[in-house]
């Protein structure tokens, strides 16, 4: 079960944390990823990773549109993934959903992905 939680309301420029419960997954055997859809818009992939056993295996790949500006990383021992949004635009609002795919390399592509949480809204003011 993917659960999000930390989306709400902010101005341009602001920040916020994205945080996914992944209860019953062991995060070595999945790639997790942040995913958002804009209304009237497909869903995209944001962010995306996966660890091995050790720190040293860790990978990560985002979209363009957000390079340097979030990350994603996860806590193992709480089973929570996160994604750390600074220097928000108006044209990240969206409904921001977790996502997991069983061994799997990172994606941003949707359709790879297996399990999927009920998302969480961000909103960006200007």
């Amino acid at each position: 079960q993917l659960v999000e939680s930390g989306g709400g309301l902010v101005q341009a420029g602001g920040s916020l944390r994205l945080s996914c419960a992944a209860s019953g997954f062991t995060f070595d055997d999945y790639a997790l990823g942040w995913f958002r859809q804009a209304p009237g818009k497909e869903r995209e992939g944001v962010a995306c990773m996966t660890r091995g056993k050790r720190t040293s295996n860790i990978n990560t790949i985002y979209a363009n549109s957000v390079q340097g500006r979030f990350t994603i990383s996860s806590d193992d021992a709480k089973n929570l993934v996160y994604l750390q949004m600074n220097s928000l635009k108006p044209e990240d609002t969206a409904v921001y959903y977790c996502a997991a795919a069983y061994l799997a390399p990172p994606s941003l592509r949707p359709k790879f992905m297996d399990y999927w949480g009920e998302g969480t809204q961000v909103t960006v003011s200007s």
